[in-house]
């Protein structure tokens, strides 16, 4: 599945970076509602259910520190460092994770989410999750 942004995540990362000076960190979250993100960009922070529960917490994506831009392959892409959610047990929500989606540093609004490859239920204490950040940009057709 392919990660989507919503309309007004595309907004805000285009003004953050083309645009602001006060560039802000980005919060990463686990989703455990069996949703998959809209290809048209329509969701907003109040379409995804977050994890409770586990000793689970969002991780802080810091500007600059932990991203890796490459611009000579197509598309280019920000890679972030791998992310690793380690659990101590069972969620207190619906059990199941999803997905993750990454809000700005305040929750408020969605840059963009991405359903996982096969839906994880954390059970036993050191179950673990661990996620890439991936941003690809381009025009056109990507290459295959």
């Amino acid at each position: 599945m392919a990660m989507v942004f919503s309309d007004l995540g595309a907004d805000l990362i285009l003004g953050t970076f083309f645009v602001a000076t006060a560039v802000q960190d980005c919060k990463l979250k686990l989703f455990v509602t069996d949703v998959t993100p809209d290809p048209n960009g329509g969701d907003v922070v109040g379409d995804y259910t977050e994890a409770a529960g586990g000793d689970y917490a969002a991780k802080t994506l810091s500007r600059g520190a932990g991203w890796t831009v490459t611009t000579d392959n197509d598309p280019s892409d920000a890679i972030y460092t791998q992310q690793t959610f380690t659990f101590t047990g069972a969620l207190d929500t619906n059990p199941t994770i999803y997905g993750y989606y990454v809000t700005n540093n305040a929750g408020t609004v969605l840059l963009w989410a991405e359903r996982l490859a096969a839906p994880l239920t954390p059970a036993n204490d050191g179950d673990q999750l661990s996620v890439t950040p991936k941003v690809a940009l381009s025009y056109g057709t990507p290459a295959a």
